[in-house]
């Protein structure tokens, strides 16, 4: 089957793309509201872009006619926090993502508490085992559509004892939770090793 993506629809691009480029890692991005409301939604177009400095980038979709509320927030403070979303805290991160008013907390409505980062301005979820402090570095607008592609400095990184190993985060320990197509989410429920045929070091 041969599709072209300029002869579908732009719903139809997008539930093919979502479909394609799978499992997705789940950014769970906190903002700080201008009135203190602590905002929480997950995006799925989300990967690391550069380790010296290192930055993180996610793709926020258009609101309508208008912004959604973390890139209102974002762009206000200039930071926010990405926080891991796991297997244990999946119907916490879908329910984030309905379209509550941007004052209201989606933490309040899912239960769940924030806790003060101490480089930024947004808080971190408490109950995230892994979060990661940003400094936007740049908002880029992409395409017809208008998605923002929003670059972030990571400026500290919390994790929790239990899943920190030898420098790196244990992923069997930490279950991260994946996006898939539609409304399917995805587990890892299997680990393994594969070296590679040959070792880069950086900085090399």
């Amino acid at each position: 089957m041969r599709i072209d993506p300029s002869e579908l629809s732009e719903a139809t691009v997008h539930q093919l793309l979502k479909s394609c480029v799978v499992p997705r890692p789940i950014a769970w991005v906190s903002t700080l509201g201008p009135s203190g409301i602590v905002n929480a939604a997950p995006f799925s177009c989300f990967t690391f872009l550069s380790t010296r400095p290192p930055m993180l980038g996610f793709a926020i979709e258009p609101k309508g006619n208008g912004k959604k509320d973390t890139l209102v927030n974002l762009e206000r403070t200039g930071d926010f926090v990405v926080n891991l979303a796991t297997e244990d805290l999946a119907q916490a991160v879908n329910a984030s993502a309905a379209p509550f008013p941007a004052d209201v907390s989606e933490l309040n409505e899912v239960g769940l508490a924030a806790t003060a980062s101490e480089s930024v301005q947004a808080p971190r979820i408490a109950d995230s085992p892994v979060s990661m402090e940003c400094r936007v570095e740049r908002i880029l607008e992409l395409g017809q559509s208008r998605h923002r592609l929003v670059i972030g400095t990571v400026v500290l990184v919390h994790v929790g004892d239990a899943y920190h190993r030898d420098g790196v985060i244990d992923v069997a320990a930490l279950k991260p939770l994946a996006r898939l197509a539609g409304d399917q989410y995805g587990c890892i429920r299997e680990v393994f090793d594969l070296p590679r045929p040959w070792v880069v070091e950086l900085g090399s």
